[in-house]
Order: structure tokens, then C-alpha cells, then sequence
């Protein structure tokens, strides 16, 4: 019995010394400064989506792009040929449901027949659709204007489809991800205005709320919020972190 209070007195001990660490994280609600960190909009790794060859790799880590630039060329040589041989069984087909047609008027040809050169005709064409959506696919091309995080990849390595191939992000538009004490739920909304300054600029900025999360930390009774930086500051990048200061009403 003894040795079940002991272990029950130690247990109480544990968890009032976990909720503690925890609050003790939780910035206090009358404490106007709170810890903020840059995070980019967009973070993504881009993958092949065609078995190939890199022939080109245009970019390396740190460098800018642009929406919709070329960032990976692949050799396709063998996709741009099996193009052209779908286009010339499209015409093939074609052709012949042309005189199916013709023969058709003079009641010289079954309706089997025109059915079946009907079909091949459109597989044709669904096998020349194909063949370009893949061609399409021949160089990866940057889906957002941003910046590269890493190169997975090397040139004249062969690659599969799915395979990572380049880090990158958008760090044209980048958030600050803060945790608020829930208390401010009171006062604080979408829009409010508020400074932040970033350790390794030195600077301050104007910054305004874009959103309000979903759910509270039940320890630490915070709630996480999303900002942005207003204007643009190319010196800044994602991972900085710096302390956003609110105005509390009264």
C-alpha cells in the first residue's frame, strides 16, 4: 500500500513538472512580444514525371527562377520519335476510314469495316494525344516564380518517374508563424496590424494578420497564427526568426 502512494506521489510529481515545462513555453498573455519565425508560402520537392535522361540541369542551390522557366531539361529523343510514329498511324487511319467512307456510298464496304477503321482512327488519336503529353513533360518547368532549397539530381543521370529531383520554394511571399496566448482571442482578429523584428536583419517591418488557427494548445494555451510582412524586402529568407510586438488594448 505504501509502495502504491509512493509510486502515485511520484507520478503527480512527473506530471505537474511536464505541465510546468510546457506553460512555461507558453509566452505570458500580457507579454506584447512574441517569438516569430519566416516560413515560405510554398515549399515543395519536384519530381520527374517521365523516364529519361537529364540532359541539362539550368539551376543550382540558392539560385532564383522564374514562373514557368525551364529548371531540368531531359533527353527525349526516344519520346519525340515515338511522336512521330503515332502520327503517322493517325494519318494511316485516317486515310483508310476516308475510302471506308467513300466505299461506304457505293455500298462496296460492310459497316464492320467502317466501324473498325473508325476505331483505329481514334486510337490513333488517343495514341498521338499521349505521345505529346509526354513530349509536354520533356522539361520540368518551375510551377511558381521562387528559389531553389536543393539539387537532388545530377546531369546525364538517368532518372524515374516519382523521383525527387529539386527542393525549391517561394520566397517572394513568405509567412510568419507565431503562437499567441489564447487570452487574445479577446481582442485579436484577421487584419490587426502589429511590428515585427527580425533578429538577422536587424530591422523592424509592418505586419498584419492573415489568419487565425483552428485549435488551442490545451497546455501551453496558445494558438498559432499566420502573418505576412508587408512589401518587399528581398533580404529577407525563410528561417529567419525575430519578435513580433502587438499593441494590447487596455
Amino acid at each position: 500500500m505504501i509502495a502504491v502512494k509512493r509510486i502515485t506521489y511520484i507520478l503527480i510529481a512527473i506530471l505537474s513538472f511536464s505541465l510546468s515545462a510546457f506553460s512555461a513555453d507558453a509566452p505570458p498573455p500580457d507579454n506584447p512580444n512574441i517569438r516569430v519565425l519566416l516560413i515560405p508560402l510554398v515549399e515543395t520537392v519536384l519530381s520527374s514525371e517521365i523516364a529519361a535522361r537529364i540532359e541539362k540541369i539550368t539551376v543550382r542551390m540558392g539560385d532564383r527562377f522564374k514562373h514557368g522557366q525551364d529548371l531540368i531539361v531531359f533527353d527525349c529523343e526516344m519520346y519525340y520519335a515515338q511522336l512521330r510514329k503515332s502520327k503517322a498511324e493517325l494519318d494511316e487511319a485516317h486515310k483508310t476510314l476516308e475510302v471506308n467512307q467513300r466505299l461506304d456510298k457505293l455500298q462496296s464496304v460492310s459497316q464492320l469495316e467502317i466501324s473498325v477503321s473508325k476505331a483505329r482512327a481514334e486510337g490513333a488519336a488517343a495514341d498521338v494525344s499521349l505521345r505529346k503529353t509526354q513530349v509536354n513533360k520533356c522539361s520540368l518547368k518551375a510551377p511558381f516564380a521562387g528559389r531553389v532549397v536543393k539539387v537532388r539530381a545530377n546531369p546525364y543521370e538517368y532518372v524515374s518517374p516519382g523521383q525527387p529531383l529539386l527542393e525549391v520554394l517561394d520566397d517572394i511571399h513568405l509567412n510568419l508563424q507565431l503562437f499567441v496566448p489564447s487570452k487574445w482571442l479577446k481582442w485579436l482578429k484577421k487584419d490587426a496590424k502589429f511590428s515585427v523584428h527580425i533578429d538577422e536583419t536587424g530591422k523592424d517591418y509592418p505586419a498584419r494578420v492573415t489568419s487565425l488557427g483552428a485549435r488551442l494548445d490545451p497546455v501551453s494555451q496558445t494558438l498559432e497564427i499566420r502573418s505576412e510582412i508587408e512589401g518587399q524586402h528581398p533580404e529577407l529568407l525563410a528561417g529567419m526568426s525575430g519578435t513580433a510586438h502587438f499593441t494590447i488594448p487596455d
